[in-house]
């Protein structure tokens, strides 16, 4: 009866062994950790697409009424953004209800003609108003479109976990933190020219047919056709540190 007992067992042990394994593949790994986000910074905070608005606020009265020099600059290049981004209409934003209706009169004309220097005709540029709430604070023209931009999708600086050891089983699972990775996944979708190069790579450009030609006939001869770039050392005082 013993022999019969143990003989189960040892059959049975295999199937618990395979019942197990499979149990534990089930299991994730923030069933393990206690993790709340994604360990990957790329997934926890993702770069995405989306339309949003892209302004430029032009101070009245700097110039007696108009544009100065550096105003004047700011309005052609934002133009010229417009051109090359903008989604819709550009919109001009005016302040009503001060003592300076006149000055910003004379601001908005001057903005158009710096738009039209930036390639922006007049009549693209639609005028609205807006009360202004405050008359101690500065109350500009401010300028805006839409157009596609990279942006991390939430704000960083959030603290959903707490950063010491409360959380024993967080914190022993030597996992990064939910803000890791936030700030710098925001910087870099600011420092792109052209959103749509996250999504997509450019297509392929002309060949350069000159350099193209010159190492063929290298090749003909001979020669070794890669390129050879001249790398000066910098030459470092013997003086420096013999004491």
């Amino acid at each position: 009866m013993m022999a019969r007992s143990k003989n189960r067992l040892r059959s049975g042990l295999p199937a618990v062994l395979a019942l197990t394994l499979l149990l534990g593949a089930c299991a994730t790994k923030t069933d393990i950790t206690g993790s709340i986000a994604p360990s990957d910074v790329r997934e926890r905070h993702p770069i995405v697409l989306r339309d949003a608005p892209r302004s430029l606020d032009v101070f009245i009265g700097r110039a007696g009424g108009g544009l100065d020099y550096r105003q004047a600059e700011d309005v052609a290049a934002f133009a010229g953004e417009y051109r090359r981004n903008g989604r819709g209409g550009l919109v001009a934003q005016v302040p009503t209800g001060t003592q300076r209706e006149i000055a910003a009169h004379d601001t908005l004309n001057d903005i158009r003609r710096a738009l039209a220097r930036g390639g922006v005709s007049p009549g693209a540029l639609q005028v609205q108003t807006y009360p202004v709430q405050d008359l101690n604070l500065a109350s500009p023209i401010r300028l805006s479109f839409a157009s596609l931009q990279a942006v991390v999708p939430h704000s960083c600086a959030q603290w959903p976990q707490d950063a010491g050891v409360s959380e024993w089983k967080h914190d022993a699972s030597n996992e990064s933190l939910w803000n890791f990775g936030c700030s710098s996944q925001a910087l870099l979708a600011a420092q792109v020219a052209d959103p749509i190069d996250l999504v997509r790579g450019r297509s392929e450009g002309r060949a350069d047919i000159v350099k193209r030609m010159n190492a063929i006939n290298k090749l003909r001869e001979g020669k070794d056709p890669s390129t050879q770039y001249r790398q000066e050392t910098p030459q470092i005082n013997s003086n420096v540190g013999g004491q």
